[in-house]
């Protein structure tokens, strides 16, 4: 069938025109349009009767030229024996990737990648802020989005993806890159009044130890190319088109656009949660022993996992040298029986270190830590995208995958690199829960609206791949009630809202951020979080609007997991629940209290029997949430 749409979108709606070239979508509202003239090749977009992008250039190494055109399918290949580039247009997005067709390694001394909107729209902006070191291309790729119309951006300033802009008609243009695994990342940069273009890292020529706590390898110069010995095809360059913003909540680019994977066998890769440490400082009440950095804390941690059917624990910074993870280890901690104990109770240890730390000796590390039994690394303080980190970050990966070693990337926005190794089950590059822990306050609350990122995120950050938010914090607080706390940390908004991002944040490897003790002491909410699986088989969005909310079903299974999730603004819905299958569903639903506005914590759990077609209310109090379990 799909063949035949395909065959037919050929015949009918495809057209080349002496230079320029057309191609639409399957469904034939959207349309490519590729000018190539003898001086330079742009392209624009349209989706129905909207504008998306007005004509726009492409180059690499300079103009690309005297370019002879191909259509088939849904796509058109132009290329001059030197470059191609083809260009795709599925229903929902418009994208092309350059190809080096001479089989030489070459070096990419720039490119181009223009996206250019016909009039001043809105955008979501996320910002590099917060440099390592002071350089301009050293970040962690956390950034709360700067809503402003694009004239209005600082021209000055680096932005990363994706990023959004809202066009006529309710549409939406989401701008990202795909496949960056052996070439710098995709930034933007302020394009004329209303336009963007691409900005690329260039190759790092001298490194030095520095950035926050001296964790990162900052560059002190760097070269006048941005990739060199590249082969085959450059990074998708993409704009995602939508006429509804709940769409996003269900794409997902890089199963479509990322690498093939690597891994022959796969079966070894347990995604599952986590009891981590750093988050609530280790912190434990009412046991016999000092909390910390040492064997009896972890021992707890290990018990209270597999008490609540988690799979793992993390050991964070501290266990190992400031420059080893083989020397200089630190004495309180006994691994080899942590690990007996948890290879007894069923729980495994994942070990946090460096990137600057494990790239000195990868394959002696990760061989010794994977004989002892360790099942991965949280590879923390990468802060870079250029082409030195991307490739290093495939070294990793491919090293950690003959060990059979998770991963999870902190300081790193995937780009694909996990569908090529899916060994890689977390990414950071989100403005995650950790920053409550010195989130400033202002006069009237806290600095940064952290609820209203909490419901842009699932439309924009997880597009490229999951995120290791590390949720669960159960002390909540309301605005007017939250303040900063690195030791006793607390959340902006509810309880609720945070038990549904279990739901709503796509993280294999997901973490329970909190204390043992806390959890322990709410063993209601516990026993509600540890029933929601980390991966799942079909997710259909119920509802939402970029930055004001979310409502996503995921199924696992049988069972439907359902989440909504609330900035600032207290918020009523009605959703129907057209998915489920036939007969009657139990089902558990953890709620916002009555009295939420006042006390964060405040929640309901309840059952009741649902069937298909039912219609759900759901009521979330400021920073709120909701969460339902059927089966």
């Amino acid at each position: 069938m799909r063949t035949k749409l395909l065959m037919l979108t050929v015949l009918v709606a495809l057209a080349a025109m002496g230079k320029d070239y057309r191609v639409t979508s399957p469904d034939g509202k959207l349309l490519i349009t590729v000018h190539a003239d003898s001086q330079r090749l742009t392209w624009e977009v349209t989706h129905g009767n909207t504008t998306v992008l007005t004509p726009s250039e492409i180059a690499v190494n300079g103009p690309l030229k005297k370019l002879k055109g191909r259509i088939s399918a849904n796509t058109i290949t132009v290329g001059n024996g030197r470059y191609s580039v083809t260009f795709r247009a599925d229903n929902d997005a418009a994208a092309y990737r350059i190809g080096l067709t001479s089989g030489k390694p070459a070096t990419i001394s720039s490119e181009t990648a223009e996206f250019n909107f016909a009039a001043d729209y809105e955008a979501f902006i996320p910002y590099v802020n917060d440099n390592r070191g002071g350089e301009r291309y050293s970040f962690s790729f956390e950034s709360y989005y700067d809503e402003q119309r694009l004239s209005e951006m600082f021209s000055d300033s680096l932005a990363i993806n994706p990023l959004a802009v809202r066009l006529p008609e309710g549409k939406l243009a989401v701008i990202a890159d795909m496949g960056a695994t052996d070439y710098p990342g995709m930034m933007l940069l302020k394009n004329g009044e209303h336009g963007l273009k691409a900005a690329f890292a260039p190759y790092p020529a001298n490194e030095k130890i520095g950035g926050y706590a001296r964790l990162n390898l900052v560059p002190t110069a760097r070269e006048t190319f941005i990739a060199k010995d590249v082969k085959g095809q450059l990074p998708w360059r993409i704009v995602m088109v939508t006429t509804s913003d709940s769409q996003l909540l269900s794409a997902r680019l890089p199963q479509r656009f990322g690498p093939k994977c690597q891994i022959k066998d796969t079966s070894w890769i347990k995604p599952g949660k986590v009891a981590w440490d750093w988050w609530n400082a280790t912190m434990l009440t009412g046991v016999p022993f000092r909390a910390g950095m040492n064997t009896d804390t972890y021992l707890y941690y290990i018990d209270f996992a597999a008490n609540n059917h988690l799979e793992y624990i993390i050991i964070d910074e501290g266990w190992s040298g400031e420059e080893s993870l083989r020397e200089q280890l630190n004495p309180d901690i006994d691994l080899k029986r942590l690990l007996q104990h948890g290879e007894e109770k069923g729980v495994g240890i994942i070990l946090w270190t460096s990137w600057r730390n494990v790239i000195k000796q990868t394959e002696a590390d990760f061989e010794h830590y994977a004989q002892m039994g360790v099942k991965g690394f949280k590879i923390d303080f990468f802060d870079r995208d250029d082409q030195a980190v991307m490739r290093s970050a495939w070294k990793l990966a491919e090293c950690a995958a003959r060990h059979h070693l998770l991963l999870d990337f902190h300081g790193y926005r995937p780009t694909g690199i996990q569908t090529a190794w899916p060994n890689i089950v977390n990414f950071e590059g989100v403005k995650g829960l950790e920053n409550s822990k010195w989130e400033p306050r202002t006069a009237d609350g806290p600095l940064h609206n952290q609820p209203r990122y909490d419901v842009t995120i699932p439309y924009l950050r997880q597009l490229v791949g999951p995120l290791d938010y590390t949720p669960g914090a159960m002390s909540n607080a309301t605005r007017q009630q939250f303040f900063g706390n690195n030791d006793h940390p607390m959340s902006q908004g509810t309880r609720a809202h945070q038990v549904a991002m279990y739901t709503l944040f796509d993280a294999p490897l997901q973490m329970l951020a909190d204390s043992p003790s806390k959890y322990i002491k709410e063993q209601p909410t516990t026993d509600y979080i540890s029933q929601i699986p980390t991966v799942f088989d079909e997710t259909v969005p119920l509802g939402g609007e970029l930055g004001e909310y979310a409502v996503v079903a995921r199924r696992s299974g049988s069972t439907w997991y359902v989440a909504a999730m609330t900035n600032w603004k207290e918020r009523q819905l009605t959703i129907s629940l057209d998915m489920l299958g036939e007969g009657s569903h139990q089902t558990i639903i953890f709620a916002d209290g009555v009295n939420a506005d006042r006390d964060a914590t405040d929640h309901t759990i309840t059952r009741k029997t649902l069937k298909r077609g039912d219609k759900i209310y759901i009521s979330m109090a400021a920073g709120g949430g909701w969460s339902g379990i059927i089966k």
